[in-house]
């Protein structure tokens, strides 16, 4: 095995001192982390997918369909909206709270768990509301503190995973939240009724998970406190004037396009997904195939079918990741295999097609996840700022949530159809895999 010091030849930005690449890698972990651990963090990450997804499929449809029946999706759109952009900014604002944090549990368990109990008490709050203003409020507390969850949980994997398994890693938290989205609407759409008691086994799920982490973690080694820490009282004046969170992407040009390489990836996943249930009846006449059988039917099929995808691309993808330490080549054939499964569906729409499309786009969005994530970790350019600087690439998540049903509803109506749309899913998805070409990895 090379020296970890032969990665100072080749460092991942060139504005980065050698006093910070070495200050880096000495507060790397280095420890394996068990399988308990691993085991724990990817349990919370399944609850988070719960509350994050759920309530946006079917809690939150419901509600508008009581509150205003005759706009539901108008404004399903908005108060999803709004949330995205509340989320999007609430992961900056809270990773950078959190890397300046000391406790006697070190920088993330406390945001993770109080995030989580935070969360928690929103989603039965939102369950309780019976006004469009309502329910925007209080989920928009929902989209806070579980973005401030999500940054938290974030930061954990390079303060306390070792590089060698962080691919791995993020193949499980990967399948995990994806498990989660399927296991919360089978949670309440077959074993509870009503919307609030709905938002209540969401709640609870989603404490109960992130216990076992709670529990079980340890500060890891970039937690130590370190010299600059600023007290309390500069922490709130910073955050309040937006200091220290901005990353110069000119002198973090590696931070830059790899940023834009996720913006434009889950832009394509977005655009590509956003309406499949118009897609699955309009355009493959899904109930025409199959009389007697809704098209709902036919799309639980299909997320069954991506969830198996998802599962067997991320372990995979995971695997050889952490073995050759290759993130890009990964991510490269990923994203081509996702930009093919959106061709397919722009060429041939078609039901088997789908299900294969299906298929090939899990396998490929959970290779991506993997190797993304372990991608990221690597390129971080100081462990003093873990959580501010995976806030900014949660904005690069969050904000094609808020654009891609603008984008495709534009696509569909005014261009041509449903076949431009999958058309450009495609080049969008494959122009995010062509800029991690350009993102420099440290070995």
């Amino acid at each position: 095995m090379a020296p970890r010091f032969d990665r100072l030849a080749n460092m991942s930005e060139p504005g980065l001192s050698l006093h910070a690449e070495l200050v880096a890698m000495a507060r790397e972990s280095t420890a394996r982390a068990g399988a308990g651990f691993i085991a724990s963090y990817a349990l919370s990450f399944l609850g988070l997918g719960m509350a994050l997804f759920v309530p946006i499929q079917v809690l939150l449809a419901q509600q508008m369909e009581q509150i205003v029946p005759a706009n539901k999706v108008v404004a399903l759109g908005w108060v999803t909206g709004i949330g995205a952009f509340v989320s999007a900014f609430a992961g900056l604002i809270c990773g950078a709270w959190s890397d300046r944090t000391t406790s006697r549990w070190g920088r993330r368990l406390p945001w993770s768990v109080g995030s989580a109990i935070a969360g928690a008490c929103a989603l039965v709050v939102l369950g309780r509301q019976h006004s469009l203003w309502g329910v925007t409020i209080a989920w928009c507390a929902v989209q806070f503190t579980l973005s401030a969850m999500l940054t938290a949980l974030m930061a954990v994997l390079p303060d306390c995973i070792p590089v060698p398994q962080r691919a791995m890693c993020s193949a499980w938290t990967a399948i995990a939240g994806t498990l989660g989205i399927v296991l919360g609407t089978l949670l309440v759409t077959v074993l509870v009724s009503g919307i609030d008691r709905g938002y209540i086994a969401i709640a609870t799920a989603l404490v109960l998970c992130m216990l076992p982490f709670a529990l079980g973690s340890r500060p890891g080694p970039s937690e130590r406190p370190f010299q600059g820490t600023k007290k309390s009282r500069d922490i709130l004046h910073d955050i309040w004037t937006l200091r220290d969170l901005w990353t110069n992407p000119h002198r973090y040009r590696n931070l830059n396009r790899a940023w834009w390489m996720i913006f434009l990836v889950q832009l394509g996943s977005a655009m590509g997904t956003v309406f499949l249930l118009y897609f699955l009846r309009d355009a493959v006449h899904f109930e025409q195939i199959f009389p007697g059988r809704k098209a709902e039917q036919g799309l639980l099929l299909l997320v069954l079918v991506y969830t198996a995808g998802v599962t067997v691309g991320a372990l995979f993808s995971g695997y050889v990741s952490d073995r050759t330490q290759r993130r890009k080549r990964n991510i490269l054939f990923a994203t081509l295999l996702m930009s093919a499964s959106a061709l397919a569906l722009a060429l041939w729409p078609f039901w088997l097609v789908m299900v294969g499309a299906a298929a090939s786009l899990g396998l490929g969005y959970g290779a991506y996840v993997a190797a993304e994530q372990a991608l990221i970790s690597q390129i971080l350019p100081s462990p003093d700022a873990f959580g501010k600087d995976l806030g900014i690439f949660n904005i690069a998540s969050s904000m094609p949530l808020v654009l891609a049903p603008a984008i495709a509803a534009l696509l569909v109506t005014h261009l041509e159809g449903y076949t431009f749309l999958y058309l450009s899913t495609a080049v969008i998805t494959a122009g995010g895999g062509w800029l991690a070409t350009g993102v420099r990895e440290r070995q």
